[in-house]
C-alpha cells in the first residue's frame, strides 16, 4: 500500500473554469454553489466547461460489526444480510434513487456474517468475489481485523475500484451498509481527529438516550486500546475499522490516484474519506460531500477535510443513498457552465 501524495486536480482548468464562470450572463455569484461545483468539476476532468457525466456508479461494500452484539444499533446484526438481498432485489432506497437519476449500483459483500446460500451460485459468486471475513471483531475488545486481513481488504477496494474504472465511470461513489458501523465509523473519526466518544457518537439506527450513552463508552474503550497506534492512519484502520470500511478507503484512494471525482455519502462515506486523505495526501481535493448527515461525527469530518456537502436534508440511510440524491445538482452544475450564454454574445 502506497502513501505517496495525490496529484491535485488541474489548476489551470480551474482557473479557465472560474474565468468563464464569471463571464456568464448571469449577475455574479448568482450561481452560487452550484458555480463552485461546475468549477472543481472542470478541475477535475481537466475539461472547460465540464464534461457531461454519463457512467456515475455506485459500490455498496457490506460488512457486518461484533461491536454490533454489544448494543449500539436499535437494529438487529441480521439485518444486514435481509439489506443485501434488497440491494440485489432493486427495493432499497438507494435502488430507487439509482434508477431515477441512472446510477449503477454494485453491492458487495466484505465482511457479512450472513452466507447467502439462498442465492443462486452466481450471484453468489459476484457477491462474495471480494470476501474478507464474517463479521470484524468488536472494536473495544479486539482489533477489528488481522495484518492480514486489513490487506486483503485494501487488495479488494484498489480492483473494486480498477473495475468500475474499467468500466468507464467518470464519477464513483461508495454506500455502505452493516449493522452497527456508525460505532466504528465514529471511532475512526475520534482517532483522527483526537476526539472522546461524546463528541463523535450519533444515534444511527435510532438508539436511546441510554444507548447512546453506551455507544460512546465503547468508543472510549476502543480508542483507549489503539492507544499509541493512533499516529498511523493505516494502523486507525485496521484496529477500529472493518473489512468493508477499508476496501471503502482503499476504493477512496484508488480513485482519487486515477483522477477520477468521487462523491462522499454520510458519515460512513466521510469517515472513509478522511482516512483515504491520511492514507494518500492530496485525495480529499478529488472528493465532493453529497449530504449532511445528522451524524455528529459526519460535520467534525467535513470539516476537517474542508468539504461543505451539497444537500442537508436530515436523510441517516446510509447506503449511498444522500451522495445518489445529489447527483442531479451535478449534472445540472455542469449545465449552467456548459450552455448558459456568455456576457460577450449578448450583443
Amino acid at each position: 500500500m502506497s502513501t505517496s501524495t495525490v496529484p491535485a486536480p488541474s489548476a489551470t482548468a480551474r482557473d479557465r473554469a472560474q474565468q468563464r464562470l464569471a463571464a456568464l450572463a448571469t449577475p455574479p455569484g448568482a450561481l452560487g454553489r452550484l458555480g463552485d461545483l461546475a468549477v472543481w468539476l472542470s478541475a477535475t476532468q481537466d475539461s472547460v466547461p465540464p464534461r457531461a457525466l454519463d457512467n456515475v456508479r455506485l459500490v455498496i461494500f457490506a460488512g457486518d460489526h461484533g461491536v454490533a452484539q454489544h448494543g449500539v444499533s436499535a437494529f438487529p446484526p441480521e439485518i444486514t444480510g435481509a439489506m443485501v438481498r434488497t440491494f440485489l432485489a432493486g427495493r432499497a432506497g438507494v435502488s430507487a434513487l439509482a434508477r431515477t437519476h441512472g446510477v449503477h449500483v454494485r453491492v458487495l459483500d466484505l465482511g457479512c456474517t450472513d452466507d447467502f446460500a439462498d442465492l443462486e451460485p452466481g450471484a453468489r459468486t459476484d457477491l462474495q468475489r471480494h470476501k474478507v471475513r464474517q463479521a470484524s471483531a468488536p472494536i473495544h475488545l479486539a482489533d477489528a481485523l488481522t495484518d492480514q486481513e486489513y490487506a486483503e481488504a485494501w487488495r479488494a477496494g484498489e480492483t473494486v475500484a480498477r473495475e468500475e474504472l474499467g468500466s468507464g465511470a467518470d464519477l464513483l461513489i461508495s454506500g455502505d451498509m452493516g449493522i452497527g458501523n456508525t460505532t466504528p465509523t465514529a471511532a475512526l473519526v475520534a482517532a483522527a481527529l483526537g476526539l472522546p466518544g461524546s463528541a463523535v457518537a450519533g444515534r444511527g439506527t435510532g438508539v436511546d438516550d441510554t444507548a447512546l450513552a453506551h455507544k460512546a463508552a465503547l468508543v472510549d474503550q476502543a480508542l483507549a486500546r489503539l492507544g499509541d497506534r493512533a499516529a498511523d492512519p493505516a494502523e486507525v484502520l485496521r484496529v477500529l475499522g472493518s473489512a468493508d470500511l477499508v476496501a471503502t478507503t482503499a476504493f477512496l484512494v484508488t480513485t482519487a490516484r486515477a483522477g477520477v471525482p468521487a462523491l462522499l455519502d454520510g458519515l460512513i462515506g466521510v469517515a472513509c474519506g478522511l482516512l483515504a486523505d491520511r492514507i494518500a495526501p492530496g485525495a480529499a481535493a478529488w472528493f465532493a460531500a453529497g449530504h449532511r448527515s445528522p451524524e455528529p461525527g459526519q460535520s467534525l469530518a467535513l470539516e476537517a477535510l474542508g468539504l461543505t456537502p451539497l444537500l442537508d436534508l436530515g436523510m441517516r440511510l446510509g447506503e449511498g443513498s444522500g451522495a445518489v440524491a445529489a447527483v442531479p445538482l451535478l449534472h445540472s452544475a455542469i449545465a449552467l457552465l456548459r450552455d448558459v450564454a456568455l456576457l460577450e454574445d449578448l450583443g
